[in-house]
Parts: structure tokens; C-alpha cells; sequence
């Protein structure tokens, strides 16, 4: 099976504090197939977050290419790039990142909205996401009037809601207790296999990356 995700000898280089460059990646090489779930394990600093983050076209690597689906992401202008990130990707990250001037269900129908969704398509899609997540009776609460669980749990709904190729998580239960993250865990992952969903996943958590196909340790940019 050929691979939804590819990236190839992935370097990135930051201005250290005293004008020397710091490399955070070093010639990183990774394959995620269609519906893997792939679990990047590693300490703070090792580089999980930079990685993520170049993996989902949100920065631009220092040297190296990455492919989504045949598309190479340094043959794509600002444009051609916000529109994978709004089509085929999907993001969950520690921080649940929901406008706060939104209901639940209005942060949920925002990516089919941008993408040109009807708002009674987007609307419909998006309550039944949010029911699948156990929050069929909070969609029209706003973010500060959900408990941290409840947040994250609307944000893994956001993720998927438009039927992504591939998500990326980045720590998605890290500022949650065990019972929440366990739950969120179980949302995660069943909503993830039963839409064929990739995921790539950056976590400290054992239990988190045991539920993968695959983990990753990633140790001092390698």
C-alpha cells in the first residue's frame, strides 16, 4: 500500500538565543499509510511538536520534503497549502483552540462552512459528531461553559468532521485527569478507525501511543 504521508531527510534549524543556529530535526524520514495510527513518543525538546507542525504545512522545513497524498508541500503556494490544511487535515493539540465566541456546535461546522458546505449540511454533520463524542447535550455551550474533557472531546469532533485524509495530535489529552483522557482516548480512536482516518499522534502518554499501530521514538532530532 502506497503511503498517504511521506516525508524525506526533514530538517529544521531555529536561531538559537545567542544567534547560533539550533537544529531541533536532523534528517527525519517517516511513511504513514491510509487509517495508520502512527504515535511519535519522545521527551520535551525532542523535537515531537516542531515535527507535527511541518507534517500538517502550518511551517516550512529548513531542508527535506513532505508529501500528502502525492502533493509535494514546497511545489504549493499559501494558497494550494490552506486548502490541504482545510481538506484533507485534521488537528487536535493540547490546547483545544475553540473561538470562544462560538458554541460547540458553531466551532464544529466551521471547516465545512470554509470549505463551501451548505450551513443545514454543515449543521447536521456537525450534531452528529459532536452526539458520537458524548456532547448531544452541550452543542449550543461555549467553550468557557465546557468542562477541560468536554473541550477536547468538541476539538477531536472539529477534527474530524470533514472527513479528513489524516489527523494530527499534538499532546491531546495532556491537561486532562486519566478518567477524561481515557474517554477522550476512546472517542479518539474509534471515531478515527471507523472513518479510515490516519493519525499521527505526539504524546508522553504510554497508554495513548499503546493503542497505535506504531510508535516512534524521536530522541534528540532523530
Amino acid at each position: 500500500m502506497s503511503a498517504l504521508l511521506e516525508a524525506r531527510g526533514i530538517r529544521k534549524v531555529f536561531a538559537g538565543g545567542d544567534g547560533q543556529p539550533l537544529e531541533v530535526l536532523s534528517g527525519i524520514d517517516l511513511e504513514v499509510r491510509r487509517g495508520e495510527v502512527v504515535a511519535i513518543v519522545g521527551a520535551s525538546g525532542a523535537g515531537k511538536s516542531t515535527l507535527l507542525h511541518l507534517l500538517g504545512a502550518l511551517d516550512r522545513a529548513t531542508a527535506g520534503d513532505v508529501w500528502l497524498d502525492g502533493s509535494r508541500y514546497a511545489d504549493l503556494d499559501a494558497i494550494a497549502l490552506a486548502d490541504i490544511r482545510n481538506r484533507k487535515l485534521g488537528f487536535v493539540f493540547q490546547f483545544h483552540h475553540l473561538l470562544r465566541e462560538f458554541s460547540a456546535l458553531e466551532n464544529v461546522m466551521m471547516p465545512l462552512l470554509i470549505a463551501g458546505m451548505p450551513a443545514r449540511g454543515a449543521r447536521a454533520r456537525a450534531e452528529e459528531l459532536l452526539a458520537q463524542v458524548g456532547l448531544a447535550g452541550r452543542m449550543s455551550h461555549r467553550p468557557a461553559e465546557l468542562s477541560g474533557g468536554e473541550q477536547q472531546r468538541c476539538a477531536v469532533a472539529r477534527a474530524l468532521v470533514h472527513d479528513p485524509s489524516l489527523v494530527l495530535a499534538d499532546e491531546p489529552s495532556g491537561n486532562l485527569d486519566h478518567a477524561n483522557s481515557e474517554r477522550l482516548h476512546d472517542n479518539f480512536f474509534r471515531l478515527a478507525r471507523e472513518f479510515e482516518t490516519a493519525v499521527v499522534v505526539a504524546t508522553h502518554s504510554r497508554p495513548l501511543a499503546g493503542r497505535a499501530d506504531r510508535i516512534l521514538w524521536l530522541e534528540d532530532g532523530r
